[in-house]
């Protein structure tokens, strides 16, 4: 619609989008920004509205697009680095917020972690963080890099360095040097994996069609391999 993207949903998270990103300087990357209605309201019938970022997604069988996505990542940490917990993310119950939570022993998911359990390690200070960067920065000619659907968690930004790179060797067949030559670390990349592996769970465990449970735990078995758990 125009110059206009509209999504189902809203809420608490596209409120605080809104208020939060006025205060942060775009420094080597793009957002997709919130917009609210003439009367002021973010939400309406169920839906919200973007401002449309021009770009296309990269072509992910390059390296150079992984370290790309990184880089638009650790602009888009540095830059959201001053801001606060949002309140709202204690209330989330999505299946990716409950994954979230099994992966740092905020829930239950004991037989999931043991999985990945030599690779757990601290990953340095938390923040507010992007943790679902691999489809979701465009690239066009000429501009920054945009970093769209905002996807927040207080978590190190390594943690986000991690699911990137668990998606690329997991969905999209990169090498299994990936995380070297990225230099994201084994500890980053094991968390983003059981995020993965967890989500997956809670889609099962919803009663959600489509999952290859077969498949994916190829896919994980082999990316955990790589990364020599």
């Amino acid at each position: 619609m125009g110059d206009l993207v509209l999504k189902p949903g809203g809420g608490p998270l596209h409120e605080w989008l809104a208020s939060a990103l006025a205060d942060v300087t775009l420094d080597g990357f793009r957002v997709a920004t919130p917009v609210c209605t003439r009367d002021g309201v973010w939400a309406l019938h169920g839906w919200s509205a973007t401002r449309w970022v021009e770009g296309s997604e990269p072509d992910y069988s390059a390296i150079s697009t992984w370290r790309e996505i990184l880089a638009a990542g650790r602009a888009f940490h540095r830059a959201v680095a001053h801001l606060g917990r949002p309140d709202f993310l204690d209330a989330r119950q999505d299946w990716w917020a409950r994954a979230d939570k099994a992966v740092w022993g905020e829930r239950e998911f004991a037989a999931v972690a043991r999985r990945l359990q030599s690779g757990l390690e601290p990953l340095g200070r938390p923040q507010l963080v992007h943790a679902d960067l691999t489809h979701n920065v465009l690239f066009a000619p000429g501009l920054a890099p945009a970093v769209i659907d905002i996807s927040p968690y207080w978590r190190p930004p390594e943690y986000a360095e991690g699911i990137v790179v668990a998606d690329a060797l997991c969905w999209h067949r990169a090498p299994a040097s990936l995380w070297e030559t990225l230099d994201v670390s084994v500890p980053a990349v094991a968390r983003g994996l059981l995020f993965r592996m967890a989500t997956t769970n809670e889609r099962v465990a919803s009663g959600a069609d489509g999952v290859d449970l077969q498949d994916e735990a190829r896919r994980y078995e082999m990316a955990a391999a790589a990364i020599g758990l």
